[in-house]
């Protein structure tokens, strides 16, 4: 095809784009928990996915053209690690998306896509050092504008493409929540993953053991009961439930807080998140799910609920809550323990 054989550096601006762009859009999907933002955000990270298939045809043509030649290019080693990784990072996705959230061997397809992903950044780098693209005038061009634009255009219709096939068909991924989270245990807590941050293991607390409250001793048995909210736990591992969560509010538990203030979450394995005082009155620390007491891996016997956050700020086994000076802005996106 005539314009496949003009395939060249703008092929491989364009993929750069998506992929880097694809990347940051993908780290701000598992930080982002209220729709419709997260709706947007999802729907802009696997448009981008899919553009990156879209490209095939040009990319293909250029990886043809550049074996014929028979040289040694530097980073020609890191080039293929990259489109292999890509490809294999773009295939999970897809798979997460029409099959929603399963268990293929000891990994989901969530996670082989989020490995991927990672894995493939020192190869970007080192591709780009090894063949680096200066910006030029004619970027900026009318007509390249226009590609532009109609690249995207085939990005959302091939997104649309795939998730209208996933509908027609009553694949399970249609049935995704606007993260791209599938739905697994909703109104029945024991059939919920058990999932926690990175490595965190499932403590053995043994009983009722206490927890400190802005510097007091408050007892399991204290909390239960108060009050009771349905929440969606939103978990970054591709799955969520909407759950009836009972158990006492942290304005009930804390005295009258200044506005410039923060609230310290803190687990037994050291695990913490930071919330806005202003938060308090929408935070929960719950004793149970759908009625019965939460389980280990839950987070017995006290976890925390945040409404509107993903479930990586739903700390487990809280074993104290801290008032702070801090801004509560002041910490890491994600956990780094």
């Amino acid at each position: 095809m005539r314009s496949a054989r003009r395939a060249g550096r703008r092929t491989n601006v364009a993929l750069l784009s998506l992929l880097s762009l694809a990347l940051a859009t993908g780290v701000l999907a598992f930080a982002v928990g209220t729709l419709p933002a997260a709706t947007v955000v999802a729907v802009t990270h696997g448009a981008l996915g899919v553009g990156l298939l879209v490209l095939i045809p040009w990319k293909s043509f250029i990886v043809r053209r550049a074996q014929r030649r028979r040289t040694n290019r530097p980073g020609r080693v890191a080039g293929t690690a990259l489109g292999v990784l890509t490809v294999a990072c773009v295939a999970s996705g897809l798979l997460h998306a029409l099959a929603g959230y399963r268990l293929y061997g000891p990994v989901t397809a969530l996670q082989v896509h989020v490995g991927t992903a990672l894995a493939l950044i020192p190869f970007l780098v080192a591709h780009v050092a090894a063949h680096p693209q200066r910006p030029r005038r004619a970027d900026l061009s009318r007509r390249v504008l226009l590609r532009t634009a109609g690249l995207g255009t085939a990005s959302l219709a091939a997104y649309g493409a795939v998730e209208g096939v996933s509908s027609l068909l009553g694949l399970p991924g249609a049935r995704r929540r606007g993260t791209g989270s599938a739905e697994v245990g909703s109104g029945t807590p024991e059939l919920m993953p058990v999932t926690q941050w990175v490595s965190d293991p499932v403590p053995d607390l043994g009983g009722d053991h206490g927890l400190r409250i802005h510097g007091r001793n408050v007892r399991r048995a204290e909390l239960d009961g108060t009050d009771e909210l349905t929440a969606v736990l939103d978990c970054t591992g591709g799955w969520y439930a909407e759950q009836v969560w009972s158990g006492t509010r942290l304005n009930r538990l804390l005295d009258e807080l200044p506005a410039d203030a923060s609230i310290d979450v803190v687990s037994v394995t050291g695990y913490r998140r930071r919330f806005p005082a202003s938060d308090a009155a929408h935070l929960l620390l719950a004793t149970r799910a759908g009625g019965a007491l939460l389980s280990a891996g839950h987070g017995a016997p006290v976890r925390l609920v945040a409404p509107g956050r993903r479930g990586f700020w739903w700390v487990k086994w809280v074993a104290e809550v801290r008032v702070v000076d801090a801004p509560w802005w002041l910490q890491s996106p994600f956990p780094l323990q």
